[in-house]
């Protein structure tokens, strides 16, 4: 059986067009096709288990990669010169994995449409980002993001701080005063330290932490992190940040219940079987439709829950036999 390629330009007009399932099913499939022809470890991971556009007829049809892959291997969907390659910060002390992105434009287009369908437009916000280790790497594609978010806010206050704590508890009581909405874009650790020594109310704040506890300070539990950080600044709310090195999509979260923009989407796999799907609890596998020249349908080591709105709680992380388990499918 013989498949055309979609038209790339095409693919990304339709992914930014999702309106519901079907357009999601539809455009999910076709990126399937693509990135199956286009992908060459992709393409062997998928011949592996039997899974091919001749028998993958149904979104729940299509094999998730295990996110190991992209620690050893160039995970491209075609041929090119990366206008950047992100990496992960390496915190658990294995290979730290890269993402080489073909069209840094696609990234951006991905993350505004997702920011200003949470928080509207950065133009009315100031932009701040505590993120001091991440800055510090200089390939970071969650610095990528805010640097942008800051300058398309064009606010004189918006920035970047390493651990100026005083000069941002300063620029806080500037933007409270003045009731400019903010959002502060956080580092867990970070925001923790901020918290213990600069502590102030906030009605005009959003805090967004962005994870990057490991290997830092005490472990947390979520819940112990948002009651830490709610009662330092007086908010009901924390919000969250679920990226990653590997997608160019998000997911973002009030009080830790995550939700994702028409183009992203949660599977739960079965921990003892990653080829099984779980209705209530499991291992996160994701689907980021803007993905298109990487690879769309990643296998994560993280657990996961869903709820009955249709969000989903990231529980923590799978162990190592878990994801050995994983790798192993290959």
């Amino acid at each position: 059986m013989g498949f055309e390629l979609p038209k790339e330009n095409d693919l990304r007009k339709a992914v930014f067009a999702i309106q519901n399932e079907k357009d999601f099913s539809q455009i999910a499939l076709e990126i399937f096709r693509f990135q199956f022809f286009t992908n060459i470890v992709y393409n062997s991971f998928c011949k592996a288990l039997r899974r091919t556009p001749e028998n993958v007829n149904a979104i729940e049809d299509i094999p998730f990669l295990p996110i190991q892959f992209f620690k050893t291997k160039e995970i491209v969907s075609g041929s090119f010169s990366p206008q950047a390659v992100f990496k992960s910060s390496g915190t658990t002390g294995n290979n730290t994995s890269q993402h080489l992105v073909k069209d840094l434009s696609l990234y951006e287009e991905s993350f505004l449409r997702c920011f200003e369908q949470f928080y509207g437009k950065p133009e009315s916000l100031c932009v701040l980002g505590l993120l001091p280790s991440y800055l510090e790497r200089g390939d970071s594609s969650l610095v990528y993001m805010v640097e942008k978010l800051i300058k398309r806010s064009n606010h004189p206050m918006s920035g970047f701080y390493l651990y100026e704590h005083e000069k941002l508890k300063a620029t806080l009581e500037s933007l409270e005063a003045a009731a400019q909405e903010t959002i502060l874009f956080g580092v867990s650790y970070a925001l923790l330290d901020f918290a213990e020594t600069d502590s102030l109310p906030l009605k005009h704040t959003t805090i967004i932490e962005t994870g990057g506890m490991k290997g830092r300070k005490k472990e947390l539990t979520k819940t112990e992190l948002y009651d830490e950080l709610r009662q330092a600044f007086s908010l009901n709310e924390i919000h969250s940040e679920y990226g990653m090195t590997e997608l160019l999509s998000q997911a973002y979260a009030v009080n830790g219940f995550y939700k994702t923009p028409p183009w992203m989407k949660v599977f739960l796999r079965e921990e003892t079987d990653p080829l099984s799907y779980s209705a209530r609890s499991g291992a996160i596998n994701m689907i980021d439709l803007a993905n298109i020249y990487s690879c769309s349908f990643i296998a994560t080591d993280d657990r996961g829950r869903f709820h009955p709105d249709g969000s989903f709680e990231v529980l923590g992380r799978l162990d190592n036999s878990d994801i050995r388990g994983c790798s192993q499918l290959v």
